[in-house]
């Protein structure tokens, strides 16, 4: 059994606060607070910096899932031209270390391809577990 929490966002910059709130509301006895807080700040900064999402009336949705054994973190996105990876170095910009922090805080993390867009999820193992 599991119980799963989701909201939608605003495709613009100040969202990625907002959505990180709502993670930390939800998980604030959790011992994945901090990490979550994170992954969720870097997926959803992804979904507004390099897809759909971020473009005029664009959306992202945050869904946490609450199992018996971890706590995953979805944010979908509205898609774009790129799948989401890790890369081996930062970019020049000084980009790039979003998805190597995710994968270092989460037991596993991937993508999920929808007829509209994308889910980019990571399972945190909770505590005790």
């Amino acid at each position: 059994m599991f119980t799963k929490w989701c909201r939608a966002f605003p495709g613009l910059p100040d969202q990625v606060a907002e959505a990180r709130h709502f993670v930390a509301a939800l998980l604030q006895e959790s011992s994945v607070v901090d990490d979550a807080v994170l992954v969720v700040s870097e997926l959803a900064t992804n979904a507004v910096r390099h897809t759909l999402s971020g473009s005029a009336g664009g959306w992202f949705l945050v869904v946490v899932v609450f199992r018996a054994d971890c706590v995953r973190l979805e944010v979908v996105d509205m898609g774009g031209d790129r799948v989401p990876r890790m890369r081996d170095e930062a970019s020049q910009d000084g980009g790039g270390r979003g998805l190597v922090l995710v994968s270092a805080c989460a037991k596993d993390w991937g993508v999920k391809g929808l007829p509209s867009g994308r889910t980019v999820w990571a399972d945190l193992v909770r505590d005790g577990v």
